[in-house]
């Protein structure tokens, strides 16, 4: 566990260059079933995360060991604040053989070292990571509702 490395990477040319947005794209899809999002939505996703814009951008926090990605986690900035949180952790996910063994809990706390303000996110009530983001504080304080139109 201790050969683990946990980085924050803040922009887009501090990638390691053994891996790329395409390779983390699939690997957000592939190892956050079934709660996953489709890749053409998580390439977008980390998009945003590296746009220097006013009221946009991110970072990704790594998990790693000899250059094989073992966990993941991207941080947006909604650019907003006060009346929803400014800040929302996307995705974050562990390996399968990892996970239950603190990983995803030093990821978390990684990218929380580089939050100025509050973050939000948001968990299915059936996924097993619900109860992490319990013990390191978030709380369930409204019912998100959507209109989802076709």
């Amino acid at each position: 566990m201790n050969d683990i490395r946990i980085e924050h990477i803040p922009a887009l040319d501090a990638l390691p260059s053994w891996t790329s947005l395409e390779q983390l794209a699939q690997l957000f899809h592939d190892n956050m079933k079934p709660f996953q999002d489709t890749v053409p939505d998580v390439r977008a996703a980390l998009d945003y995360a590296f746009v220097a814009g006013k009221g946009q951008g991110g970072f990704l926090v790594l998990a790693s060991r000899e250059e094989q990605m073992l966990g993941a986690l991207l941080m947006l900035d909604t650019g907003m604040g006060g009346y929803i949180p400014k800040l929302v952790l996307l995705f974050v996910w562990v390996s399968p053989e990892l996970r239950g063994q603190g990983v995803g809990r030093k990821i978390i706390d990684e990218a929380l070292r580089h939050c100025d303000g509050e973050v939000k996110l948001h968990v299915e009530y059936e996924n097993p990571a619900k109860r992490l983001y319990e013990r390191m504080g978030f709380t369930s304080k409204y019912a998100e509702m959507r209109l989802v139109r076709k």
